[in-house]
C-alpha cells in the first residue's frame, strides 16, 4: 500500500514537472520565434500542455520502482553512516554547519550584487558549500577547545555565585569517590574523624567496577574488590556522613576516570582518589581533587637533619652496606653502614630528607659511628 502511494505521488510530481516544462517551452516560443507561426492559439497550449503532463507523468511512474529502491539503499547507507559518528560529534557538527552557513549568507548578499550574469549564484553556492564544510570540520576539530571555553564561562559563573552567596557553604560541596580510594579503605577512616565534609558520592559506573574486580578469576583482584564493596558498606552504614549513589553517566566516554571528571564537573564537586595519573589530568582539566596520599604525608611527622631517633634496621638497602628501617607511619628509613645491624634496635642520627611523590625518605647514619667520628 505504501509502495501504492509512494508512485502515485511521484507520477503526480513527474506529471507537474511535464506541464511546467510544456509552458516553459510555449512561452521561449513565443519570445524567441522558435516556431513559425503567427500564434499558438490556447488550443494548441492546452494540447501542449496535456502532452508535456502525460509525458512526466508515465516517465515517473516508469522509473519510480528505480527511484524507490536507490532512495532506500541511499537512505539506509546514510543511516549507517551516521550510526558510526558519536552524538557529540553530530551536535557539534551541526552547530558548526548553522554558523558556517550563517556567514556565507551574509557574505552572499555582496556577492549577488555581481553584475555579470550567472556569477554571483554560482559564487555564493559555492561559498555555501565551502563554509558549510569549514564550519563542521573547525567544530570537530576545535570540540575539547570549545568545551573547555563553556567550562571557562561556568566556572566564572560559579565562582560569582559562590563568592556572593556561599562563602561559607564549602561543606556542601560533593565528594566524588573513585575506585582506588574505595579499596584503599583510609577514606572511611577519614570521614570517621569528622575530617571529610559533604555528601560523598558514589557513581553507579564505579559501582559496576567494583563488582567487576570482585567477580575477578585472579584472586588479588577479587580480594580488592570484595574489600572496596566491604568499605562502600561500612561507610554507608556505620558512619555519620551522607553518602549519594547517582546513575549519571557519560556514554560517550569510555574510561571511567574521565567519567569521574566529567561528573565532578557537573555536580561541582571535587574527586577524592589516591590515584597518581587521575591527579595530574584533573589538575590539567581544572578539576578539584582531594588526594589522600598527600593527605597523608603532610600529616607525617617533620623530621630535620641532626634530629635523633631510634628504629630496627629490618632488612638490607640497595646499596652496598645500606640497610632500611621504617617508622610507624611506614616512611622508609635508610641507615648507612646498618647492613650488619639488621635486626637490632639502635639509634641513629638524620642526614637529610628527600620528599618525593611517593612519599618521604629518611637518610641516616647510626649514632654510635657519629659519636665516634666526633
Amino acid at each position: 500500500m505504501f509502495n501504492k502511494i509512494v508512485r502515485g505521488a511521484l507520477t503526480l510530481a513527474g506529471a507537474s514537472v511535464g506541464y511546467a516544462v510544456a509552458m516553459l517551452l510555449i512561452k521561449l516560443a513565443k519570445v524567441q520565434g522558435i516556431v513559425q507561426i503567427p500564434e499558438i492559439t490556447p488550443i494548441m497550449g492546452m494540447v501542449f500542455s496535456i502532452i508535456g503532463a502525460a509525458a512526466g507523468g508515465i516517465i515517473f511512474f516508469i522509473i519510480t520502482p528505480w527511484l524507490m529502491e536507490k532512495g532506500l539503499s541511499s537512505a539506509n547507507w546514510v543511516e549507517g553512516e551516521l550510526q558510526k559518528i558519536p552524538t557529540m560529534d553530530m551536535v557539534v557538527g551541526a552547530v558548526g554547519l548553522i554558523i558556517g552557513l550563517v556567514i556565507a549568507y551574509l557574505i552572499s548578499s555582496l556577492l549577488m550584487g555581481i553584475s555579470i550574469p550567472l556569477v554571483g549564484p554560482i559564487l555564493s553556492i559555492m561559498l555555501y558549500i565551502f563554509l558549510g564544510y569549514l564550519g563542521v570540520s573547525l567544530a570537530n576539530k576545535k570540540r575539547d577547545d570549545l568545551g573547555n571555553i563553556s567550562m571557562l564561562f561556568k566556572k566564572n559563573i560559579i565562582s560569582k555565585e559562590k563568592t556572593e552567596t556561599q562563602k561559607d557553604n564549602s561543606s556542601n560541596i560533593p565528594k566524588v569517590l573513585d575506585t582506588s580510594v574505595i579499596i584503599d579503605g583510609r577514606i572511611a577512616d577519614l570521614s570517621q574523624t569528622g575530617f571529610m565534609e559533604g555528601p560523598l558520592v558514589i557513581p553507579e559506573f564505579v559501582l559496576k567496577e567494583l563488582r567487576h574486580i570482585a567477580d575477578s578469576s585472579d584472586s588479588l583482584k577479587r580480594a580488592r574488590g570484595r574489600r572496596g564493596l566491604d568499605i562502600l558498606n561500612r561507610i554507608q552504614k556505620e558512619l555519620p556522613i551522607e553518602v549519594k549513589i547517582t546513575d549519571k553517566d557519560f556514554e560517550e566516554v569510555e574510561e571511567v576516570d574521565i567519567k569521574l571528571l566529567r561528573l565532578a564537573q557537573f555536580l561541582d564537586g571535587k574527586v577524592v582518589t589516591n590515584d597518581y595519573n587521575l591527579n595530574k589530568v584533573a589538575e590539567l582539566q581544572g578539576v578539584p581533587v582531594l588526594n589522600i596520599n598527600e593527605l597523608a604525608n603532610a600529616l607525617k611527622p617533620v623530621v630535620l637533619p641532626g634530629e635523633e631517633m631510634v628504629v630496627q634496621v629490618i632488612k638490607e638497602g640497595k646499596e652496598s652496606g645500606q640497610g632500611v628501617a621504617y617508622l610507624d607511619d611506614g616512611t622508609m628509613i635508610v641507615v648507612e653502614g646498618g647492613r650488619k645491624h639488621i635486626g637490632e634496635t639502635m639509634g641513629v642520627l638524620v642526614t637529610s630528607v628527600l620528599q618525593t611523590a611517593a612519599g618521604r625518605m629518611i637518610f641516616a647514619k647510626p649514632k654510635m659511628l657519629v659519636d665516634k667520628s666526633a
